[in-house]
């Protein structure tokens, strides 16, 4: 997967003179020492991380933790004061003011907390504004500003000024002029905060459909963990400036590494984060005849499957059943007595699918098997406190 975006070794030192406090983290400081032997404020130490292409990828910790410094750093808004911005591989971080402009204009957009509209300009007027500082004509700003408010659902209130609408929709407003620009990576600052938890649930949702829509790669920075694994791809997690970790939002659940990062996974619905496939056991093949393919699992009693040539379920054998085949070399009859569930249902929704002694298949988007699962799996993984293994590519920082 192509990394759109990587952080490498960033620093930001609030100090007119940040080298002595770059020295001093060299050698194994902390904030604290840097506060307590010069006055000045570290509000990034030595954070690196990367985001690929098409990413959600949400930066999350307590007030403080630097999550929103490292969003102003990354367009810089704040400046760096040590560490490389590759965008598409450019470290923009040398770039000089009317370089930055030009990024700023056509690479990154930026959605804030409190909207930033400008009040006395109608609601389609505040989605061309970036356009308008582009210099792109008229006509295709307004274009442009007409299909993007489509999009969020604000088509019919291009005319009507800020005050007339609901902060739901004003955060719409603030989205679509991000959109307008079509850049290339979208950050939003904590963007649904303000909002009502009723809102908030709803400009999530919201959010969720543009990705699938459009496939962007957005930075969110949020001080919530639910919303963090409820809109996320990965999650870097911040505390006194650094990254402590970093993995999918299913990993860090399971391993938090640390009593900061588990504070935050205590209440977390596992029934809802965890789908099928993160629980299933693989099913191997286990005979070959004409009338399909019988796959099954490793322990005595698991159910079998019988599958066509293209892998899609004819039906299923029980344990006892799956053992004859393995004696005899037949496959026999399968029964249609089975359940199946998408890859990516969650645990919630697989456990109302459950019938009781019926086996359960694991499928596909086209209906292929992937996987077997049984019950025990299934509650273990929703009951389960206990950390596990994380995945290659997390990380404990």
């Amino acid at each position: 997967m192509t990394e759109r975006l990587q952080i490498q070794n960033l620093y930001k030192i609030f100090s007119a003179a940040p080298e002595a406090a770059l020295q001093i983290l060299a050698n194994g400081g902390d904030k604290n020492t840097v506060f307590d032997k010069l006055g000045a404020v570290v509000g990034l130490n030595n954070v690196s991380l990367s985001v690929p292409e098409g990413a959600m990828y949400m930066v999350m910790g307590l007030s403080g933790s630097g999550k929103s410094t490292l969003a102003r750093c990354i367009n810089r808004l704040n400046e760096p004061s040590a560490g490389k911005i590759l965008l598409d591989g450019r470290d923009i971080v040398p770039l000089k003011e009317e370089e930055l402009r030009e990024v700023r204009r056509t690479r990154i957009s930026m959605v804030f907390q409190h909207f930033a509209l400008l009040p006395n300009k109608r609601v389609i007027e505040n989605v061309e504004f970036g356009l308008k500082l582009r210099g792109a004509s008229p006509a295709d700003r307004r274009r442009r500003a007409d299909e993007v408010l489509s999009v969020v659902g604000l088509a019919r209130w291009g005319y009507h000024f800020p005050h007339e609408l609901s902060g739901g929709m004003r955060q719409r407003v603030g989205l679509a002029r991000a959109l307008a620009t079509d850049a290339d990576i979208l950050i939003m600052d904590e963007a649904f905060s303000a909002l009502d938890p009723l809102i908030r649930t709803e400009m999530q949702d919201e959010l969720l459909r543009l990705q699938r829509t459009l496939n962007k790669t957005i930075l969110f920075i949020t001080h919530d963990f639910q919303e963090a694994l409820k809109l996320g791809t990965r999650i870097a997690i911040m505390s006194e400036g650094e990254l402590v970790r970093e993995g999918t939002p299913q990993s860090i659940v399971l391993e938090p590494g640390s009593d900061y990062v588990a504070a935050f996974t205590r209440e977390i619905d596992r029934a809802r984060l965890f789908d099928a496939r993160s629980v299933m056991r693989e099913a191997a093949p286990i005979l070959r005849s004409e009338s399909g393919i019988l796959v099954g699992g490793a322990e005595a009693g698991d159910p079998g499957f019988v599958l066509d040539g293209e892998g899609r379920i004819l039906g299923a054998l029980d344990g006892a059943a799956l053992g004859h085949a393995r004696q005899s070399g037949e496959i026999g009859t399968p029964s249609s007595d089975y359940v199946s569930v998408p890859e990516n249902a969650k645990l919630i929704e697989v456990a109302r699918s459950y019938r009781n002694g019926a086996p359960m298949a694991v499928i596909d988007e086209d209906g292929r098997l992937v996987g077997t699962l049984g019950v025990g799996e299934l509650l273990s993984r929703m009951s389960s406190t206990s950390p596990k293994t994380a995945s290659a590519g997390d990380r404990h920082v």
